[in-house]
């Protein structure tokens, strides 16, 4: 996309965002969170970086010279923060309301206002970890991290802290790995087919057949999937974004790599691009979250700068696990768990400073571009 026509695509998102919200303005909501806000406990560091000074010079040997002073950081761009951490959920809740649901999904994006990147890091829902504020109901203190997101929520009474059960998620991901969030959103199985839907579908290239049907009779039909180009509605898309019986929690991250491109792609599209904030909108009341219309608008202000290859999916490898068993309270029996190992944590501190993952040109394109090839029917991938 050339330099002219991105300016052009921020000037309509601008002007629509500008529209749509200007009888909110008024009534004084652009800055009100749309839900309670995160109010994680103040940011410690889990390591203390010390700064050597250099040594005083010899009688005879020259002063050392100083560092040259830094050049001024940019200003951020959209009016946002220098930048802004979102811990993003997938609840895997059928019906509305948000009272129970485990975390499908957990991902963490750092968004960089200054440099137009935005990096997006899976945390395996599977990783055995400590849960924060619940110790008094059940006697339960540890559990999966997907458990954290349903222990919160008010269907299950077991937590009295803010923002329910992304708060209590936020919390504990914070006090195992240090991610301290700024701001969260969760979104339902419904929410997200309707909102695929609501951008047209998305297009999408798979390098390699997906395969989601039952492997017993307990196992839900989740459909096949061909290798090529594809339009998917949303329930195909969130299909897709499910399947993992065959496979593993890291290859179904994977393809959820591969939709969240698409569903960028689609969403700067031309015919889709000024339609965003209205889309937004629309959904503000169908999910979890405590962004604030200003908020959303500097990000969607923001999408159209981020180039290619500065939206950057990270995923943990399997080596950073250990996999094994373990005696759940809240199950009453054994069940399988990922235990991080100490790199886990030096990574996510990494990410939290910017220097991790890093856009490289000898790296694969995360997010390629879209296949020439032609649209396989949609019907091929029914269950």
């Amino acid at each position: 996309m050339s330099r002219n026509r991105k300016i052009v695509l921020g000037v309509f998102i601008v002007v629509a965002a500008g529209i749509l919200v200007a009888g909110l303005v008024v009534a004084n909501k652009w800055q009100k969170p749309l839900g309670e806000s995160l109010d994680l406990p103040t940011f410690t560091p889990s390591r203390v970086l010390l700064t050597r000074t250099p040594a005083p010079a010899k009688p005879g040997e020259s002063t050392p010279v100083e560092a040259a002073t830094p050049s001024p950081t940019p200003s951020p761009l959209c009016g946002g923060p220098a930048t802004l951490t979102i811990i993003a959920i997938g609840s895997d809740n059928r019906s509305t309301g948000y009272l129970y649901g485990l975390a499908d999904v957990v991902r963490v994006a750092r968004v960089d206002f200054v440099n137009a990147r935005v990096t997006v890091v899976d945390l395996p829902r599977d990783i055995w970890v400590e849960i924060p504020g619940i110790s008094d109901h059940y006697g339960i203190t540890h559990g999966k991290l997907n458990q954290a997101y349903l222990y919160g929520n008010p269907g299950m009474g077991y937590y009295d802290g803010p923002s329910q059960g992304p708060g209590l998620l936020a919390r504990t991901v914070y006090e195992n790995f240090g991610v301290r969030a700024d701001n969260y959103v969760a979104i339902d199985m419904q929410t997200f087919v309707k909102f695929v839907d609501a951008l047209g579908g998305i297009d999408i290239y798979l390098p390699e057949d997906v395969d989601g049907k039952p492997i017993d009779a307990k196992t839900e039909n989740m459909g096949y999937f061909y290798a090529g180009q594809q339009h998917l509605s949303g329930a195909q898309t969130l299909r897709l974004a499910r399947i993992r019986k065959k496979y593993n929690n890291f290859k179904r991250a994977s393809n959820q790599d591969l939709i969240l491109c698409a569903m960028k792609d689609k969403a700067l599209s031309p015919d889709v691009l000024p339609r965003v904030p209205q889309i937004l909108a629309a959904f503000k009341d169908s999910i979890q979250s405590d962004l604030s219309l200003e908020q959303l608008s500097q990000l969607a202000c923001l999408a159209p700068k981020v180039d290619r290859q500065d939206l950057i999916m990270a995923n943990l490898g399997e080596e950073l696990f250990i996999p094994g068993w373990q005696y759940s309270e809240a199950l009453k029996d054994n069940t399988y768990v990922l235990n991080a190992k100490p790199e886990v944590r030096e990574l996510l501190d990494q990410f939290m400073a910017g220097t991790w993952p890093t856009p490289s040109p000898d790296d694969e394109d995360m997010c390629p571009e879209p296949s020439a090839f032609s649209a396989t029917p949609a019907a091929t991938n029914t269950p």
